[in-house]
């Protein structure tokens, strides 16, 4: 979570990215692993696999809390990155084109870094209530006007997971046109056999494997948070190496306990007033690196994005 007073340390480095750019851009972008693209739609069964989208570590030196909360701008980074690196699109903040960028090689680090710093500018990233999936949308649209002005169509949007007719449908089809990201809630035990949301986390979805109309899809994500040397060494400094998660989303339904808030406008303190319960269906994400004894992980939705050069 961010202060609403953005922190001079993102602001500093929003800063930064006026300075003509100066990073290398290596022409083969380091894969997490050998990586085929597929696009498999036909039939009850789908298998859409993408391609060429960074894994950029949200934990640095610089951001508040070192990071802990930038999930969601290096998540969206992870999307610009497969459009301006696979796609050519002309994507980025004044000087700074993401395309011409790697996030592996060192030399590219720093700006790397600015340019997540400005995702979270541009998102509204605050202290007490972090991003959400509305605001990133609106940093992509800052991303990617430099593309319209240059004549590429673009759009973006959200699929509920309690809304959604199909919702492992609607997420391979989106997958189809790039990368996702996706948000989950963490949730706790709550009063009379409930869950109640403890936080949240957004990654960036490459693959996705599953039916039409099913209740389990198969996932491989690049998520910033988890970095195989997180908490080693230099590691607030330096890029870790690429990988390719792989978790299960599962149908559930649940009774969710929503606390009451305080109005601030108010004399009265709601918070102190009982909450309130509603039914949900959402999906429950496991894998090997997902384990935990106190929360279950709950996927809320998706953001996708999509980009066309202009014709003619």
């Amino acid at each position: 979570m961010l202060r609403k007073t953005v922190l001079a340390a993102v602001a500093t480095a929003a800063a930064a990215l006026t300075l003509p750019g100066v990073a290398s851009a290596d022409p083969v972008l380091t894969a997490p692993e050998r990586c085929a693209r597929i696009s498999d739609l036909a039939g009850p069964d789908f298998h859409v696999r993408q391609c060429g989208a960074s894994d950029v570590d949200q934990f640095r030196a610089g951001f508040a809390g070192n990071g802990n909360s930038h999930c969601g701008p290096a998540s969206l980074y992870n999307v610009l990155h497969y459009w301006g690196r696979q796609k050519d699109a002309p994507v980025g903040w004044l000087t700074t084109e993401v395309g011409n960028l790697n996030p592996t090689d060192p030399a590219d680090y720093n700006v790397v870094t600015n340019s997540i710093g400005r995702i979270a500018t541009d998102a509204g990233w605050s202290h007490e209530d972090g991003t959400n999936t509305t605001n990133l949308r609106a940093a992509w649209n800052v991303a990617t006007a430099p593309a319209k002005n240059s004549g590429w169509s673009v759009d973006s949007g959200f699929v509920n997971s309690h809304s959604a007719a199909d919702f492992a449908g609607d997420l391979a089809r989106k997958l189809d046109w790039g990368p996702l990201q996706l948000v989950y809630g963490r949730y706790a035990d709550g009063p009379q056999d409930s869950l109640k949301r403890t936080g949240g986390h957004l990654v960036t979805v490459v693959s996705a494997k599953g039916s039409f109309n099913g209740d389990v899809v198969e996932l491989k994500l690049a998520d910033p948070g988890r970095a195989p040397d997180h908490g080693q060494g230099s590691y607030l400094a330096t890029q870790s190496a690429y990988e390719a998660l792989d978790v299960k989303l599962e149908r559930v339904g649940f009774k969710q306990y929503v606390p009451s808030k305080d109005d601030p406008n108010t004399p009265v303190n709601e918070a102190l007033l009982p909450g309130t319960y509603k039914d949900v269906e959402r999906w429950e994400l496991t894998g090997p690196r997902y384990v935990s004894d106190t929360t279950r992980q709950m996927v809320e939705g998706f953001n996708w994005f999509v980009m066309s050069p202009p014709v003619g």
